[in-house]
């Protein structure tokens, strides 16, 4: 039950934007009216939000976005606060929605990967295996600083300091994962999106997920086993514990001084 009086929101869709400048202007006007505060990505490969403000508020905007039919499924990520977690409201056209430098991976583009339910994943790692036997490896796709935080157990990290690393991490550490089931994930779902499309170019000789809604889907949906610590978001309020609530019970890893 809502407690608190903001609404913080998460959502991506890759779509393809060919007016993704014009985009931006409309919905900052939007947002700008109604007094939200937050960034939103717009890309020709798609949009990246994240907002926060009154609940009526917020959902407003969203009807609007959804008025659009390539936003009309965009079903948001919810979490209340006592306060606005950003300080300003951004809009921006960017190169990408999330950076890979890698031209060859538009989701917009290509047939998206396989997306694991959340309550599957929890079933998947108490049991020690999916539901033909074999064994299953949850791949962070975040950066460093951010798995320090909190990860699932047994969560295979390579450290990388930006997403762009990924690709080039698949290639040095592929044998890690060569016939296992693996699940990427990452704190929403759109980066282990992208990953998981690179990783089925692979052939890794066994089935490439990603997570359904990242992370915060798995919260919302499981109550967070088999997730060790918190989730980092890119907001004042720094990590969310299995509730969705802000996390008072982790030590900020010495790594997150590096994340400037």
């Amino acid at each position: 039950m809502q407690q608190l009086p903001i609404l913080n929101i998460s959502s991506y869709k890759f779509v393809a934007l060919p007016d993704c400048e014009a985009l931006r202007d409309k919905l900052h006007a939007s947002a700008l009216q109604l007094q939200l505060k937050g960034t939103v990505l717009l890309a020709e490969e798609g949009i990246n939000l994240f907002l926060a403000g009154p609940g009526e508020a917020v959902r407003a905007w969203v009807d609007q976005l959804r008025d659009d039919e390539r936003f009309a499924d965009l079903n948001p990520k919810e979490s209340w606060s006592e306060s606005v977690p950003f300080r300003k409201l951004l809009v921006k056209v960017k190169p990408e929605i999330i950076r890979m430098n890698h031209a060859a991976i538009r989701p917009d583009q290509l047939p998206r990967a396989p997306a694991l339910p959340a309550a599957t994943l929890a079933r998947w790692l108490a049991q020690g295996h999916d539901d033909e036997g074999r064994p299953v490896v949850t791949l962070d796709t975040r950066n460093a600083f951010e798995v320090d935080y909190g990860t699932f157990e047994n969560a295979i990290d390579w450290r990388i300091t930006k997403f762009s690393e990924f690709p080039e991490a698949v290639q040095a550490h592929k044998q890690e994962l060569m016939g296992k089931t693996v699940v990427s994930f990452c704190t929403g779902g759109i980066r282990c999106e992208k990953a998981a499309i690179y990783l089925q170019q692979q052939e890794l000789d066994g089935p490439v997920y990603q997570l359904e809604g990242g992370i915060l889907k798995y919260f919302e949906e499981t109550g967070g086993p088999h997730y060790q610590g918190a989730c980092f978001v890119f907001d004042q309020r720094e990590a969310l514990d299995a509730g969705l609530a802000p996390s008072t019970e982790f030590v900020r890893p010495e790594s997150e001084a590096h994340r400037a």
